[in-house]
């Protein structure tokens, strides 16, 4: 930001108090888009409305595009329908259809009618399209050329189409009947002789995305081939449009978002946070919490086994919640690096052999470390304090064996349950780190008191 920015971002509140709009207009034009968008969701709403409406159509359409989706939704109550109408018009589709797919469908079908014939037919093409699918995110505006055409030919092209593309970093390359043939990165133009043709520069390698293919996998395409842009195309490699990396990036998020929000044990929110009623943020959790204390009832249940052995060897009893939360938190940990792994594409379900190897090893060390600190805290207490009586020796084994047990357990099953779901066809984020660590406590109360009874059998029990 340069320092004339900044001296216009600290006069603006003082403008806003004063209603100078003909100089805060005068401001508001010497800002960035990234600054107006930062200065427009720091206000409250009212004066949110003054700003966007002292910007050029042109501008205010760029700012509202990156805004977030509430503040998006509050314009478009508050604005005239002509302003709502020639900023949808301006937007670009792929934005367009972002911000209909967050509204409710009567708001929709009333904005629809707001767009002009070219641009409705273009929305309710984007709209037919699956929920999750490319086609929801591509936008036809690309820059399209003919092999046959010379270098000097696609610059005159490029400068009188270009200014309503997407991006002219990639030109694409079709056939006579829009069949996707090559697409090439503007820099090989700008670099090749003007009475070059385009079939000189074509080395017919391309990647593509089709229409009807899932969002989560344009993503890991995205990623692999490092790409600002690619061409989307139908059965018959016709070329319907372009998905641009801000598109992905989105997404990406979104994705990241759900999967945050179901590892806390709770179902992932439709809208943004503070845009989420409290009725629907207590159903969005209940089904889980109510989930989670069925599972731990099956703890009291463990525990109501083996109450005899409680109570002929009480000072088990003080080392359930050290067990059960050792358990918890490997599982957690497991649980929580696979799918991260998943979703980065770092493993795959026929990498489930070698995943099971490494945290077999894993659990196993963690165990061992884990069992021995328990071990070393009873002796040094035993030493100190003379707790846990004669028998202490046998008590810190039994801790320090069902520590081993537990982690490794812990381990297991939370980085197999994720494959198991995604095997399934279900979203592996799905085993959360709060129900790993359930159904760990409750296996981990038999470990830890089928290894008493076996080892203080004859002493304490």
């Amino acid at each position: 930001m340069t320092t004339e920015q900044q001296l216009a971002l600290e006069q603006i509140p003082d403008l806003l108090e004063q209603r100078e709009f003909l100089r805060l207009k005068k401001l508001l034009r010497s800002l960035d888009t990234p600054e107006l968008v930062d200065l427009i969701e720091a206000q409250e709403e009212r004066e949110q409305l003054i700003i966007f409406r002292l910007l050029p159509l042109k501008h205010a359409t760029e700012v509202f595009e990156f805004l977030d989706l509430e503040v998006q939704r509050h314009f478009l109550e508050s604005l005239s329908q002509e302003k709502i109408a020639d900023i949808l018009n301006e937007m670009s589709p792929d934005d367009r259809t972002a911000l209909l797919e967050f509204l409710p469908d009567d708001l929709v079908r009333e904005l629809i009618q707001t767009l002009s014939e070219k641009e409705r037919r273009i929305t309710l093409e984007l709209l037919g399209y699956p929920e999750y699918s490319v086609g929801r995110l591509m936008t036809p505006d690309y820059i399209a050329v003919r092999e046959d055409w010379t270098v000097e030919h696609v610059f005159e092209y490029v400068r009188e189409h270009g200014r309503g593309s997407e991006t002219v970093s990639v030109v694409f390359v079709v056939d006579e009947r829009g069949v996707l043939i090559d697409d090439i990165r503007i820099r090989e133009f700008l670099f090749a002789q003007p009475t070059q043709r385009v079939h000189e520069l074509m080395d017919r390698r391309f990647v593509r995305l089709q229409a009807m293919q899932d969002q989560e996998e344009a993503i890991e395409v995205f990623r692999k081939n490092d790409r600002t842009a690619l061409p989307v195309v139908n059965e018959e490699g016709v070329l319907f449009g372009i998905v641009t990396i801000d598109d992905i990036l989105a997404i990406r998020e979104e994705e990241d978002t759900e999967d945050i929000q179901k590892l806390g044990g709770s179902e992932a929110l439709d809208e943004p946070y503070l845009a989420t009623s409290v009725g629907q943020m207590v159903k969005k959790r209940a089904g889980w919490l109510v989930l989670l204390l069925l599972g731990e009832m099956l703890t009291a249940s463990a525990m109501h086994h083996f109450e005899d052995e409680i109570q002929r060897a009480v000072v088990l009893a003080s080392f359930v919640p050290l067990i059960i939360s050792s358990g918890g938190n490997s599982g957690s940990q497991a649980v929580t690096l696979v799918i991260r792994a998943l979703s980065l594409g770092e493993i795959s379900l026929s990498d489930w052999w070698l995943i099971m190897r490494r945290e077999v090893l894993s659990g196993l060390i963690l165990g061992a470390i884990l069992g021995l600190v328990g071990f070393l805290r009873i002796a040094v207490w035993a030493t100190m304090f003379q707790e846990y009586g004669p028998y202490w020796r046998l008590v810190g084994a039994t801790v320090a064996l069902s520590l081993m047990g537990i982690v490794l357990w812990g381990t297991l099953a939370g980085s197999m349950l994720p494959l198991l779901l995604k095997r399934l066809g279900l979203d592996p984020a799905t085993s959360s780190a709060p129900f790993v660590a359930t159904l760990v406590d409750v296996t981990g109360l038999i470990i830890y008191f089928s290894l008493a009874s076996a080892i203080l059998s004859g002493t304490l029990l």
